[in-house]
């Protein structure tokens, strides 16, 4: 199980001075060391001693950055499931190798010229640069929005990140018509070559993409109806013809258990999807979030960006890939004098806060195969080329890759020790990028003052 993948693993940690993970298995037999703290011994005892933990083993470390000792321990050398905290080292080691201030460039291109009346002779390609953010989180300061409870878990308590998620694409779509543009006579195509698109991460299981439209989700709230039997209300964002829901969902007894989901998804010829939703939601009570995970985010990009732009007097002929296009061969006319769209992505910084924030599994999980393909240039393997260079990273910071394993980005599949998670903890706090990880560690109990930056 160690050796999934050839490289080092990440983890998380309620602080810099204390790592607590636990699993469940046998009851742990190990003990802590002597500290001569005995009413934190008796307290860390008495959490372990609760009847929900006895089929639970405990992995802690406590370390004082001001003795630069242990001062606790308990199975700090055992191999344990971190899940999401696997995060903190995917993103820390994001921050050391592209930097805080990476920004993706997005852009569109035509392959053939525009002749006097506005008319692109050829295709128009939006060429997915694996930005993350492509959707209504980005402010006006440049800052990114977010909710407590990230729209991609869904529930009660999320309302999505606001804003109009097809922000960034209609802003695409107004720079081409800026142009002078009226019609294109080929295709409107996405490019997803840079790594490939359809692997589903394991948290989620939204689909990782180079393209990233609203976290690569459709946002549909559900709430009862006004009485017993009357259909469910479904709030959809955005509105696009990418899919056609069809509502079979009813309203409930008030003391009935919420039974709603997606009970059927065909996809049609065109690419579009059509969906039925059934099941009931108590009367009186407030479904939440139900966020429809896109299949194919290079189609559902396609499609809302054909919408924006014809909504802006673009006229396109075809949006659909047949013949299937040769990218490699359209690659040719990726040149600045037939860049007809951009967008610049905030800085790196702004989206590791929310990936560490939210615990953003799609965004962490993306970020071994931007590794693998901006840095390592890989077309082939591309996640695990980025494993490779996340593990070369640690090894460089002296860390023991002997207790640690990872196999994607979000936590998912990865094994660490408590003392390795502390021992990178600290490397990091010695880092450049210390005030930045801090930020976004802080929403996992990493305290302030253990976050130095130089």
């Amino acid at each position: 199980m160690l050796n999934i993948r050839r490289h080092s693993a990440a983890s998380g940690a309620r602080a810099m001075l204390l790592v607590v993970i636990a699993t469940t298995g046998l009851a742990s037999q190990s003990t802590p060391m002597e500290t001569g703290n005995l009413g934190l011994d008796a307290q860390i005892q008495r959490i372990m001693d609760r009847p929900e933990f006895a089929h639970s083993t405990f992995g802690i470390e406590f370390y004082s950055m001001d003795s630069g000792k242990v001062i606790y321990e308990r199975n700090a050398g055992k191999l344990m499931v971190p899940g999401s905290t696997t995060k903190l080292v995917t993103e820390g080691t994001a921050l050391e190798l592209l930097g805080g201030d990476y920004r993706s460039h997005t852009y569109v291109y035509r392959t053939g010229p525009v002749n006097k009346k506005g008319v692109v002779e050829g295709d128009l390609v939006l060429v997915g640069s694996g930005d993350l953010n492509l959707s209504g989180r980005i402010q006006s300061d440049g800052t990114l929005a977010y909710e407590n409870m990230d729209h991609s878990y869904g529930g009660p308590d999320s309302k999505g990140v606001g804003g109009d998620p097809l922000r960034v694409i209609k802003e695409l779509a107004q720079q081409v018509a800026s142009k002078g543009i009226k019609r294109v006579t080929g295709r409107l195509l996405v490019d997803t070559s840079l790594f490939p698109e359809g692997t589903a991460e394991l948290g989620t299981g939204v689909v990782i993409s180079p393209i990233v439209v609203n976290d690569n989700v459709i946002d549909v709230i559900a709430s009862p109806g006004a009485s017993e039997g009357a259909p469910v209300n479904l709030e959809i964002s955005p509105k696009t013809g990418y899919i056609q829901i069809t509502n079979k969902a009813v309203t409930g007894k008030a003391d009935s258990k919420p039974t709603i989901d997606y009970a059927e998804d065909k996809t049609n010829p065109d690419g579009t999807h059509a969906v039925t939703v059934s099941g009931s939601i108590p009367l009186g009570k407030p479904f939440g979030m139900m966020a429809y995970r896109v299949p194919e985010p290079s189609r559902f990009a396609a499609i809302v960006f054909s919408e924006a732009l014809r909504s802006n007097g673009v006229e396109i002929s075809s949006d659909r890939k047949t013949p299937p296009p040769d990218f490699k061969a359209l690659a040719a006319s990726y040149r600045p004098e037939n860049v007809v769209a951009e967008h610049v992505s905030p800085p790196l910084k702004e989206d590791v806060k929310i990936t560490l924030k939210l615990s953003q599994n799609l965004h962490a999980s993306t970020t071994p195969y931007l590794l693998g393909a901006l840095l390592a240039h890989k077309s082939k393997d591309v996640d695990q080329a980025g494993f490779d260079l996340e593990n070369e990273f640690l090894k460089k910071a002296g860390l023991d890759l002997t207790a640690a394993s990872q196999s994607d980005g979000a936590g998912g599949n990865a094994f660490f020790t408590p003392d390795f998670m502390v021992r990178y903890l600290l490397f990091m706090s010695s880092r450049k990028t210390s005030r930045i990880f801090g930020e976004g560690c802080r929403s996992w109990g990493v305290m302030e003052r253990s976050i130095r930056s130089r």
